[in-house]
């Protein structure tokens, strides 16, 4: 039971990855754009733990860790370039 309840959350996980790329790439705005790579990177945050509950395994939740830090830190960098113009004062 467990395993199809993944396997439907998985799947619905991956339909909201598509649009969140649609919308990166169609984006009207850059703020809207850059909300939707921070989208993406809970997304695949959500999907690579989904996977480590499906293998049983706990590694994949490093990886997790690793992937929110970078999406946090890239986000921070890509809304200060936005609002100041320079990253590194």
């Amino acid at each position: 039971m467990l395993n199809i309840t993944i396997t439907i959350v998985a799947a619905c996980i991956c339909i909201a990855l598509i649009l969140n790329l649609w919308r990166l790439l169609i984006g009207p705005s850059v703020s809207d754009r850059i909300l939707a790579l921070d989208t993406m990177y809970i997304n695949a945050i959500a999907l690579i733990l989904l996977y480590g509950m499906h293998m049983g395994s706990a590694l994949y939740f490093e990886a997790a860790v690793l992937i929110a830090m970078l999406g946090f830190v890239s986000t921070a960098a890509l809304c200060k370039y936005l609002l100041r113009g320079d990253i590194i004062e």
